[in-house]
């Protein structure tokens, strides 16, 4: 069997009959976490990696909360966020802030649907596209540094979760845009919206041990973030591509945290 046919085999048999290959597919493609072990086969497995998307999201922020837990102690909280946030984005090389920036200089430029594709791809970013990297950082920072510190751990770990369930969210929800070829292309298959739910499960599981609040507040800020950004995608370019994917994650990530924060002032 070839890798393309392979790839357009459901999500979930693949993923379990191969879990250690499809997760070391998504640990790549996610992370920077330098494993080259058999990583010639990767192409083979990126539709069956949808299922450790969430999983590789738990990951980062355990290991981010874990780090920013030993940090506690000696630094202020506007200096913890900022290295949340740092961690957060190295973890992934900055691969969904690209995608954020691309895609805010496509989506906001006011122009027909191929305009904006071929903006997107180009590598160049412009002011848009800084404009929206720096409202989110912005976002997360303000967020995050309002926090007390049982409330930063757990956000931090509720994060990068929360990230990559909407970008399986994201692509149940809209087609790949572009004609052709295309990075988030390798992701899609007939069955993107089992991976939804599978996604959506564990976060339901993970967000339990936090109480019916917290839970609460994260699944409206996902599905909120998702439904409104899809909408948006799909009226703008007519679904979805590998930036816009970034772009949900980064936009999600600051909206949990956001909420996170909601009645805070509340005596």
């Amino acid at each position: 069997m070839s890798g393309q046919e392979k790839n357009r085999q459901s999500w979930l048999p693949v993923a379990l009959r191969f879990p250690l290959a499809s997760f070391l597919a998504a640990l790549r493609f996610l992370t920077i976490v330098p494993l080259a072990w058999r990583c010639e086969q990767d192409g083979s497995f990126f539709t069956a990696s949808l299922a450790w998307f969430p999983v590789i999201g738990l990951l980062i922020g355990l290991v981010g909360a874990g780090l920013i837990f030993c940090l506690i102690p000696f630094f202020p909280p506007p200096v913890l966020a900022m290295a949340a946030i740092v961690l957060m984005a190295a973890a992934s090389g900055c691969l969904h802030l690209d995608g954020l920036a691309d895609s805010g200089d496509g989506l906001l430029s006011a122009r027909p649907r191929g305009r904006i594709l071929e903006i997107m791809r180009d590598s160049h970013t412009g002011a848009m596209g800084v404009i929206a990297i720096a409202v989110v950082l912005l976002g997360k920072y303000a967020a995050l540094s309002s926090l007390d510190a049982p409330t930063l751990i757990a956000t931090l770990i509720a994060m990068p979760l929360a990230g990559r369930c909407a970008i399986v969210l994201t692509m149940a929800c809209l087609p790949y845009a572009r004609e052709g070829e295309g990075l988030g292309r390798l992701f899609y298959s007939p069955s993107s919206r089992g991976a939804a739910l599978w996604s959506l499960a564990l976060l339901a599981v993970v967000l339990a041990w936090g109480g019916w609040r917290m839970s609460l507040t994260v699944f409206v800020a996902v599905l909120t973030t998702v439904l409104l950004f899809s909408l948006w995608c799909r009226a703008k370019i007519g679904g979805a591509t590998g930036d816009t994917l970034g772009a949900v994650c980064e936009l999600t990530e600051m909206m949990v945290a956001v909420a996170m924060t909601f009645g805070i002032n509340t005596p």
